[in-house]
């Protein structure tokens, strides 16, 4: 059985779904890929189902019922992914902000000695192409604020570019972590951190999306500067 799976969740993705799909197998990873959609009304999910026939046995669908939030999605996924069996776990965005051609590197970062591999935007190396400066400024110091709070040496705290070894999801209590934006992956990061895991960053280029719209919103940005701090009293 294929070892590694690409959990990528999905909302009004219809664009961006099946050009993903064949960079993703392009690439010299033996993997599959679990698509988790919130029941995108532009077909999306019609869109995926449509390459599940193609790509027999490689292409995998979770509905839900409604947008439900980037971190209960990732949950789902992870759940998912161990009752399956699966030794190495990715997460990505589905807008090609996160390189398929980066699958490799990350997976090559665990295969020597990492826990948990972070492509980032952030360590030597990393670059983001195509943002505002306000847009970057605001990514950054959200980073810097995180590390000043929770004392974790992680430059790039809110990238959501990972592969994770099946030992730290099964170690992390994630029926606990009640965050669905950015502070789902900060807090992944740091319960990570405190279980004794060894973590790497990967210096990646964060191109911005080309099509569709991006996720953030003002709700979310909130919920990650509290929830820093509920982070540290939470059992992780």
């Amino acid at each position: 059985m294929t070892r590694s799976i690409i959990i990528i969740p999905t909302y009004n993705e219809i664009n961006n779904v099946e050009s993903m799909t064949r960079a993703i197998f392009s690439q010299e990873l033996d993997c599959h890929v679990l698509f988790i959609d919130d029941n995108s009304p532009d077909g999306t999910a019609d869109k995926i189902q449509s390459l599940q026939t193609e790509f027999d046995g490689k292409v995998f669908l979770e509905k839900r019922s409604g947008k439900l939030g980037l971190g209960t999605a990732y949950v789902h996924g992870f759940n998912y992914c161990l009752s399956k069996g699966y030794t190495h776990v990715f997460e990505m965005d589905c807008d090609f902000s996160h390189d398929p051609k980066d699958l490799k590197r990350l997976r090559e970062a665990c295969d020597n000695g990492a826990d948990l591999a972070i492509g980032s935007r952030y360590c030597a190396g990393g670059k983001i192409e195509n943002w505002p400066l306000s847009r970057w400024l605001i990514s950054y110091f959200a980073s810097v604020y995180v590390r000043a709070i929770l004392w974790i040496g992680i430059k790039d705290t809110t990238a959501g570019f990972k592969c994770y070894k099946r030992e730290v999801l099964e170690k992390i209590k994630l029926q606990n972590i009640p965050f669905k934006g950015y502070a789902f992956q900060v807090c992944m990061k740091y319960a990570a951190i405190k279980k004794g895991f060894k973590l790497k960053e990967i210096p990646i280029t964060f191109v911005d999306r080309q099509f569709g719209e991006s996720k953030m919103s003002t709700k979310i940005f909130k919920e990650a500067f509290f929830g820093v701090w509920k982070m540290k009293k939470m059992d992780l």
